[in-house]
């Protein structure tokens, strides 16, 4: 199964809300299943930003079926709520990158190569986490539309890493008010690191 199968599997399994179906067409529309996770950190390969979104899936699922996790957080969340966090948590990352040459020296031939990256082109400068939160809504409606605990959680999914842009205290408010924004995080930061690092 390859990973856009894959998630396109775990989707239509786990999320049922109002509007869900608009949603997917729409990801279908888009770079999202060819477009990398990043520049040139994890996941910065063509499919990375869909590998990277099926790794914090995973991640969280197995975070929150810790006991330990459980016994801390009393955190106890539906396949549906961790489906839409973990899956949609970068969809902020739709048509953002845009391919670009260079020129680099072959290491072999010492021949001048002009060779193809990735480069950000942001038509919709709307921060991160809140920008994902701002498209999943726009589908997502009536008694389908994200949670409070979920839209904070894919907001604040960043915690305190390099490039959030609002305040520490409110970041570290929002992970202390709602568990499983401290969860997303997790998850999110291990699959950055451990599973795709820029070394694997």
């Amino acid at each position: 199964m390859t990973p856009k199968e894959e998630f396109i599997s775990i989707y239509n399994e786990n999320i049922k809300r109002k509007g869900a179906d608009k949603l997917l067409e729409y990801l279908l529309k888009t770079d999202f299943f060819t477009a990398p996770s990043s520049t040139r950190f994890h996941g910065s390969y063509e499919g990375g930003l869909v590998q990277h979104s099926l790794n914090v899936y995973h991640c969280l699922k197995d975070y929150l079926s810790r006991p330990r996790t459980k016994e801390l957080y009393g955190m106890d969340y539906s396949e549906e709520t961790i489906a839409i966090v973990a899956l949609l948590h970068d969809i902020c990352k739709v048509d953002f990158y845009t391919v670009d040459y260079r020129n680099k020296k072959n290491d072999e031939t010492g021949v001048w190569e002009k060779v193809p990256y990735y480069t950000i082109n942001d038509n919709l400068p709307y921060g991160h986490g809140e920008k994902s939160v701002y498209i999943i809504s726009g589908f997502l409606y009536g008694e389908g539309r994200l949670t409070r605990e979920e839209a904070f959680a894919i907001r604040y999914h960043m915690g305190f890493s390099y490039g959030s842009t609002d305040e520490r205290g409110n970041i570290g408010k929002a992970l202390e008010m709602y568990p499983l924004a401290l969860a997303l995080n997790v998850a999110d930061m291990e699959a950055t690191y451990y599973l795709e690092g820029s070394n694997k």
